[in-house]
């Protein structure tokens, strides 16, 4: 299921290119991160980051 939050953040960038990247690269600090702390992550990465972008953007 697409994540609400995709929606909203689609409408503040230029291209989805950019979006895509923003995302993937906020997904691998993320997961970088709860392996280097020995963290399990309940949701993925993506989902994570989507909402973390969201978020940073006031959506």
């Amino acid at each position: 299921m697409l994540n609400p939050a995709i929606g909203k953040l689609i409408n503040d960038y230029e291209n989805r290119y950019q979006l895509v990247h923003d995302v993937a690269d906020k997904a691998r600090e993320i997961a970088a991160t709860a392996e280097d702390n020995h963290e399990t992550l309940i949701e993925k990465p993506v989902s994570l980051a989507i909402d973390k972008l969201a978020e940073e953007k006031g959506l």
